[in-house]
C-alpha cells in the first residue's frame, strides 16, 4: 500500500485543475489516475472554439485549452497515471486501481478529489421502437470519430436532442460534407446555450424542431430513416398525424449526459436527487469525511471554464483538509431549490466557520423572461438581481460572502429561488 495525501480520480479538465490549485496551495504529495491513455479528457475531442474566455480570457480550442493545465501538470512534476482504471474506493480513502504496467495498486489517501466526468445517455434509455441497425451514434462517438479518427459515421444526419455537443456536431458534419436535416428537441426549448444555436444551427440554416422528438427508426442492417412526431407540451406524448419521415443515414443523439458516479457511490456518499451527483458542501467536500467532487461528476456544466474554476476550489480545500485547516462547526444548513430551480450546488453550507465566498449553481427549469434570481436565509432576502433571460441550457452563479450570512440570526435553511 502506497500513501498519498491527495489523489485525484480523473485528467479531465476538472481532475488537473484540481491537482495544479493543490500544488500551487503548497501540496507535494499529489497522484493523478486517468482511465485514457492520455490527460485532457473530452477536450481532446473538442477541437471547435469558445473555450477559455471567463478563465483565460482569449478563445481556445479544447486541446488548447487543456494544454494549458497539462503543461503546468508537467512542469510543476504532479506524478500521473494514465491507462489506468480506478476499482475500488471505501470511505476511508483507500483507493485500488489497476493498469497493465503495475497491475492492481492499493494507495491510502489523506484525502481524495472526485474528477471522474460524465458519460452521455445512450438510445437504451430512450424506449424508441426500431431495429438496432448501424448508422445511430451518440453524439459524442460520432465526435471522437470525426476529429480523432477521421472517420464519417454518414451523409445524411438527424440529430436528437439539443444539447451542446448534438448543436456542434451538427455544424460540424456541415463542415465534413454531410447534409444535416434537423436538430429534433423534445422540450419547448433548447438545453443547449443560446451561441450554440445561433452558431451551429442558424448560420447554417439547419431547423430546430421543439416539441418533437423521433417515434420510429426505419431499416434492419443499416438505418434508412427515423420517423419524427410532434409531441404533446405538457404530456410529451407523440401527437398522431404529425409524422414525418426524414430520409437520413445517420442518427446522433444528444439527450442529455449522467455523472460518473460509480466510484461515489461505492465510497458510500450521499447522492443528490436533482443533479445526479455527490451532495457536497460550501468547501465541495462531499458526505464522506475528505472525499471532495468537483466538475462533472458533481453536476453537468455548460462550460468548461466553470468546471476548471469550481475545481481550483477543491483541489485547494482538498489540501486545507490535509493540513487540518478545515474547521467547519455546526451539522451545516440546507440548501433548497426554491420555484423555478434545479440542482443547486453546494447542497449545505456551515455559516458559522465559512471563511471563504460561496458560489451557488443551478439551472433554471424552465425559460423565464425578465426574472429575479433570490436568495433567502433566516426568513429573509439576502441577495437579489434582475436577469433579462434565464434558461435550462445555461447555469447561473450567484456568488456570496461570508458576511452576508453572518449578519441574519438563526439560519435553519437557505432558499434559491426565481421570481418570474
Amino acid at each position: 500500500m502506497r500513501n498519498v495525501d491527495i489523489i485525484i480520480i480523473g485528467g479531465g479538465p476538472a481532475g488537473l485543475a484540481a491537482a495544479v490549485s493543490a500544488y500551487e496551495s503548497g501540496c507535494r504529495d499529489i497522484l493523478i489516475l486517468e482511465r485514457e491513455e492520455k490527460l485532457g479528457g473530452i477536450l481532446k475531442q473538442c477541437i471547435h472554439n469558445g473555450f477559455g474566455l471567463k478563465m483565460f480570457h482569449e478563445e481556445l480550442t479544447g486541446p488548447e485549452y487543456a494544454k494549458k493545465y497539462i503543461d503546468k501538470v508537467i512542469a510543476y512534476g504532479i506524478p500521473y497515471e494514465c491507462d489506468t482504471m480506478v476499482i475500488g474506493i471505501s470511505d476511508d480513502k483507500t483507493v485500488t486501481a489497476v493498469n497493465r504496467v503495475n497491475g492492481v495498486q492499493v494507495f491510502k489517501a489523506k484525502a481524495v478529489v472526485l474528477a471522474m466526468g460524465c458519460r452521455e445517455r445512450p438510445r437504451g434509455a430512450l424506449a424508441i421502437p426500431g431495429y438496432r441497425c448501424s448508422g445511430i451514434y451518440t453524439a459524442g462517438t460520432a465526435q471522437r470519430l470525426v476529429n480523432l479518427e477521421g472517420i464519417m459515421p454518414g451523409k445524411k444526419v438527424l440529430i436528437l436532442g439539443s444539447g451542446d455537443i448534438g448543436l456542434i456536431m451538427a455544424r460540424r458534419m456541415t463542415f465534413m460534407g454531410a447534409q444535416v436535416l434537423a436538430c429534433v428537441e423534445l422540450m419547448p426549448y433548447s438545453s443547449g446555450l443560446k451561441r450554440n444555436i445561433v452558431q451551429c444551427l442558424d448560420d447554417f440554416g439547419i431547423p430546430l424542431l421543439l416539441n418533437h422528438t423521433v417515434v420510429d427508426i426505419k431499416g434492419r442492417e443499416r438505418l434508412e430513416g427515423a420517423v419524427v412526431a410532434e409531441v404533446d407540451p405538457e404530456t410529451k406524448k407523440p401527437i398522431p398525424g404529425t409524422e414525418q419521415c426524414f430520409d437520413c443515414d445517420t442518427l446522433l443523439l444528444s439527450v442529455g449526459l449522467i455523472p460518473e458516479n460509480e466510484l461515489t457511490k461505492m465510497a458510500g456518499v450521499k447522492l443528490g436527487e436533482s443533479t445526479k451527483g455527490a451532495e457536497v458542501d460550501e468547501s465541495l467536500e462531499t458526505s464522506a469525511d475528505g472525499i471532495f467532487s468537483c466538475g462533472n461528476v458533481l453536476h453537468v456544466h455548460d462550460l468548461v471554464d466553470f468546471v476548471s474554476k469550481e475545481a481550483e476550489k477543491a483541489g485547494a480545500n482538498a489540501y486545507r483538509y490535509v493540513k487540518g485547516d478545515m474547521k467547519k462547526t455546526g451539522g451545516g444548513v440546507e440548501v433548497k431549490n426554491g420555484y423555478g430551480v434545479s440542482g443547486t450546488v453546494p447542497q449545505f453550507i456551515h455559516p458559522e466557520s465559512m471563511d471563504e465566498p460561496v458560489n451557488f449553481m443551478f439551472r433554471p427549469k424552465g425559460v423565464y423572461k425578465n426574472a429575479e434570481i433570490c436568495v433567502e436565509a433566516g426568513g429573509q432576502r439576502i441577495y437579489s438581481r434582475k436577469s433579462r433571460i434565464l434558461s435550462p441550457g445555461e447555469m447561473v452563479n450567484v456568488q456570496l460572502s461570508p458576511e452576508v450570512f453572518k449578519q441574519v440570526p438563526c439560519i435553519e435553511d437557505v432558499t434559491v429561488k426565481v421570481e418570474a
